[in-house]
């Protein structure tokens, strides 16, 4: 019978250590999963986010496009600038204005493939600030994506933008809209 000499029991002990703390945070992840949802956070402090109605108001399409903005994400900072949630989607190319022509449906066991959908993309959300008196904008974040030190314009004769600026600014001077809190 062989004996191991003392460091190779503690390289194989060190090697048994790296491979439990590599299982660590997969057996963490594992049991945080496997937990019911609770109303109290595993972690103190930590509050669940909850998504809140969405209320799409149109303004007048133009040329350029359609816009939407919601109601439901207005909000007041405290300097009193007025955040909103809009969308844009450009107008599509000609052909696509068109009504669709029916397309034969394929009979069963055919192997024709299916025809692409002809749905619009959804646009581009952007996170826009107003300053109603002076009516100026900017766009602070498109598509989730902050846009830093954006910089305030004039709607500049685009008729969407003066138009969305126009119906936000008219909705909060009216009931209360929610404030971020001042703390």
């Amino acid at each position: 019978m062989k004996r191991r000499p003392a460091g190779s029991e503690w390289l194989e002990g060190r090697r048994r250590l790296r491979w439990l703390q590599a299982l660590l945070p997969l057996a963490l992840l594992l049991v945080g999963l496997a937990l019911p949802s609770a109303p109290a956070p595993l972690l103190p402090g930590l509050k669940p986010a909850w998504a809140g109605p969405v209320d799409w108001r149109e303004v007048p399409a133009s040329a350029t496009g359609r816009q939407w903005w919601d109601a439901g994400s207005l909000r007041r900072d405290r300097r009193g600038t007025l955040s909103v949630l809009s969308r844009f989607q450009p107008l599509s190319e000609p052909e696509a204005m068109q009504a669709p022509q029916p397309q034969p449906t394929p009979t069963a066991g055919s192997s024709e493939a299916k025809p692409r959908s002809t749905r619009q993309p959804l646009g581009t959300l952007v996170v826009m600030e107003l300053d109603c008196d002076l009516r100026l904008y900017r766009d602070v974040s498109v598509n989730g994506l902050p846009r830093f030190n954006a910089t305030w314009q004039p709607t500049g004769g685009d008729p969407l933008v003066a138009a969305t600026l126009q119906e936000a600014c008219t909705a909060a001077a009216g009931p209360a809209i929610g404030r971020e809190p001042t703390a």
